[in-house]
């Protein structure tokens, strides 16, 4: 989809899960290139945000040849990764008309869901399209360019969900049932390989 791009997340230091959560594997490649891959299939049009570990990261998905930005100041929190990235995004991309915020911890996203996003978006007038788990809303979520100035707004822990929570008329959801599912710790971890290995 020409217009809509995907912005990826993954400049977290994973402080709570002890190791580079980013290179941790997943069904035989790291999170990072899981979300990278899928990524792709759906669009061309990728920005990937390193923060803690970025060359260690870097070095995993440079051969992908996505565009990679880095956030030096990942320590204030989510909100400084969005602003980045989508600055950096709309640098290489300007005409885009819309984009989907990704975390490479949420395992189970897949391109599916992620096309499930841009559909609803083409075929709905509506400007926010989230993923829905648990009585929750939250990511991945498409953010129509209307958004962006709200986005680049950002601060500290405050995520896109925010933005979301306060623009209800406009948003519109898909079930993602395991969105909930997203690595936090190594017991996350060990939990994700004991239902692969089922």
């Amino acid at each position: 989809m020409e217009s809509v791009g995907i912005i990826i997340l993954a400049a977290g230091s994973s402080s709570r899960y002890g190791d580079i959560k980013q290179l941790s594997f997943y069904e035989g490649r790291t999170f990072v290139r899981h979300a990278v891959s899928i990524s792709k299939i759906v669009t061309d049009k990728i920005m990937v945000v390193l923060g803690a570990n970025a060359e260690k990261v870097k070095k995993e998905i440079e051969d992908t040849h996505v565009n990679i930005v880095l956030n030096e100041n990942w320590e204030e929190g989510i909100a400084s990764s969005i602003r980045i990235g989508l600055s950096a995004f709309l640098e290489a991309e300007p005409s885009a008309k819309a984009v989907i915020f990704l975390v490479c911890d949420q395992p189970f996203v897949s391109t599916s869901l992620l096309n499930e996003l841009i559909s609803k978006f083409l075929k709905t007038n509506k400007k926010i399209i989230a993923s829905t788990y648990q009585g929750t809303v939250g990511t991945p979520a498409l953010f129509e360019k209307t958004f962006f100035p709200d986005l680049l707004d950002l601060q500290g822990q405050s995520g896109a969900k925010k933005i979301i929570e306060q623009n209800h008329d406009e948003t519109i959801t898909v079930s993602f049932p395991l969105g909930y599912f997203d690595i936090d710790t190594k017991e996350d971890y060990e939990l994700l390989q004991k239902q692969l290995n089922k």
